[in-house]
Parts: C-alpha cells; sequence; structure tokens
C-alpha cells in the first residue's frame, strides 16, 4: 500500500497533477467564464451568491472529476503504472465527487434549484457524446471538442438560473453566446495545429475556408441576435478581439507554433471577452 511520504514526491510532479488537474487550459475558461458572464447578467444580490458559489463548486468538481476518472477507465493517454498513482487517482475521485455531492444537496435543499436537474442532464448527455466522438478517432477529435463546450457553456445558463431564479430566453441567449465563443476558439486552434506548415496567405485561406465561413456564420448568427434585440449592441465588441485575431492570422507573418503559448493566449481571449461582455451588458 503506498504511503503518504511516497505519494507526496509525485503529487509535486507534472506527471502526478495530471491525474487530478484538468490539463487543457482552453477548457476552464470555457467553464468559468460563461458562469462569471451568467451570474453578472443576473445580478445576484445576498442569498443568491451564496447559491452561484456553491453552482461554481458543483462544476469545478465535475469538471475535475473527469480527469481522475479517465484515467481510471483508462480512456486517457495518461494512465497510472503504480500504486502510488492509482492511489491519487482513487483520493481525487473520492474528494472531487464528495465536495460536489454535498454542494448540490445543499442547492436542491435549501436553494430549490430543481432546474439544475434538467440543466444537468443536458450537459451530461453532451459530455457522453463527446467521449463517444473521442473515441471514433482523431476525423472527429474538434466535433468532440464542440460537442463538449456545450456542456462548458452551460454554466452561463445555470448561474443566471440561481441568480433570477429562473430560465426565460435570456438563459438561452447567455449560453448560446458563450458556446460560440467556444466554438471559435475551439476551431482556430485547431486550424493552427493542422496548418503548422501553411507558409502563404494562399495556403492558409485554402487550410481556412471553413474556419472562415464560421467565423461569417458567427458574426450573422450575433447580428441577427442583436437586431432581434435579445442583446444589446454592445455585446458585439466583446467577441471584437476574437474575430479579429482570426482573420488577421491569414494575413500575419509564418511563425513557429507554441501550442502552450496559443493556449494561454486563447485563455487571456477568454478573459478579456467576460469582462467586456459583462461591462457591455449591464450598460
Amino acid at each position: 500500500m503506498a504511503s503518504a511520504p511516497r505519494i507526496l514526491p509525485i503529487l509535486n510532479s507534472s506527471r502526478g497533477q495530471s491525474f487530478f488537474l484538468p490539463r487543457e487550459h482552453g477548457a476552464w475558461g470555457m467553464l468559468l467564464v460563461p458562469l462569471i458572464t451568467g451570474a453578472a447578467a443576473g445580478n445576484p444580490r445576498g442569498e443568491q451568491i451564496i447559491w452561484i458559489l456553491l453552482f461554481a463548486v458543483v462544476a469545478l468538481g465535475l469538471f475535475c472529476l473527469r480527469t481522475p476518472v479517465e484515467a481510471q477507465l483508462e480512456l486517457s493517454a495518461l494512465r497510472p503504472q503504480n500504486d502510488a498513482e492509482r492511489r491519487i487517482v482513487h483520493y481525487s475521485i473520492y474528494l472531487y465527487s464528495s465536495t460536489t455531492v454535498l454542494a448540490f444537496a445543499v442547492l436542491l435543499k435549501w436553494g430549490h434549484a430543481y432546474g439544475l436537474l434538467l440543466l444537468g442532464a443536458i450537459a451530461a448527455i453532451a459530455f457522453l457524446l463527446q467521449a463517444v466522438l473521442k473515441q471514433l478517432g482523431r476525423e472527429t477529435r474538434m466535433n468532440a471538442q464542440l460537442t463538449g463546450a456545450i456542456a462548458l457553456s452551460s454554466t452561463s445558463a445555470g448561474a443566471y438560473y440561481l441568480a433570477t431564479g429562473h430560465f426565460g430566453p435570456t438563459a438561452g441567449i447567455l449560453w448560446l453566446a458563450n458556446w460560440l465563443f467556444a466554438a471559435n476558439q475551439i476551431h482556430f486552434v485547431q486550424l493552427r495545429i493542422h496548418s503548422a506548415r501553411a507558409m502563404t496567405p494562399g495556403e492558409k485561406l485554402h487550410q481556412g475556408r471553413g474556419f472562415l465561413m464560421h467565423q461569417t456564420f458567427s458574426l450573422l448568427l450575433l447580428g441577427l441576435m442583436w437586431r432581434a434585440g435579445w442583446f444589446p449592441g454592445l455585446i458585439l465588441l466583446a467577441f471584437g478581439p476574437l474575430f479579429i485575431r482570426g482573420f488577421a492570422w491569414f494575413f500575419e507573418s509564418p511563425r513557429p507554433l507554441q501550442v502552450h503559448r496559443l493556449g494561454i493566449r486563447e485563455l487571456l481571449y477568454a478573459v478579456v471577452f467576460g469582462l467586456f461582455f459583462i461591462a457591455c451588458y449591464h450598460h
């Protein structure tokens, strides 16, 4: 049996941390930024803030739980190879699951947040579909990520529901807007990875035709949502930096791809989007 002194060195290593902490930088933004924007749009006060914080615990717990569960079921590339690593996985599953269940039970019993059951069911279906798509191979990797983003961005609807006491059309619009942002980031990162050897604007255009169509469709959809009065026109400013960086890439000089730096940059874009979204929404 692995003892604590044998486990601690592994916990301090990058490999050990990979068993209990999600490794995707962008996914953190896809989870937390929608949650914050949804809560801010609902303009919570008093007791509602406590429910939103508990909801954040539930969302983070479920998000982190996926990492050790996938390692335990051998669904991820990183798998425990000794007793110490298996003990980390088991402890992580217990910690995340118990914390999540406790926070969710409080939300149901004292917060009467029964609407989260429906939202959770939708998110669970999305994650299940994502797992199926991931098993189909590399060809469906981006579709799997887009499907997972549906579940991650659902935190915007959940936070809005807890802040206002109801879902309504606004919750769906917040969910859609945050998913469009996340989908753009996923598509752009995949484009950068698969077109790392594209040197000329022509080669980039050939590789990025699908991304350009996605950006154009997103702009049209957001414009229609604004014209329909579903959200303030200033919200479009929150998407501005994202669309600008997407179009600008086709004219940039070729440079080596650094995936880690790309992930950090996209996370910063998500933070800027959240700040702009909150400011413009209330303005």
